[in-house]
């Protein structure tokens, strides 16, 4: 399994803020691409940073979505008031969830 890691800067969230509005969207958008796994959202609502993970079942379904995901990417970052400070690709060496 491979993930690519997007770093966004924006402004603090306030702790009432809503952080799954566009979710749906964004996963619809995302989701049918050939060895999509999953995709994580992660925010410190203090600082602004966020991060999302999506994996990917091998590497070239991973390289092969890039363009797609520069799209998404970019207008999500708009649409927030964040900016893309960062893209970063990896292979899983591991992973467990429990149920």
């Amino acid at each position: 399994m491979f993930a690519r890691l997007s770093t966004y800067q924006g402004s603090p969230v306030p702790a009432e803020g809503d952080l799954v509005a566009h979710s749906e969207e964004i996963v619809r958008q995302v989701q049918d691409a050939p060895g999509f796994r999953g995709v994580y959202y992660l925010v410190d609502r203090a600082t602004g940073e966020a991060k999302s993970l999506t994996l990917w079942e091998d590497e070239r379904s991973m390289r092969d979505s890039e363009e797609l995901a520069n799209r998404i990417r970019e207008e999500t970052a708009r649409r927030e008031g964040q900016e893309v400070v960062g893209v970063q690709h990896f292979e899983v060496g591991f992973s467990h969830l429990e149920p």
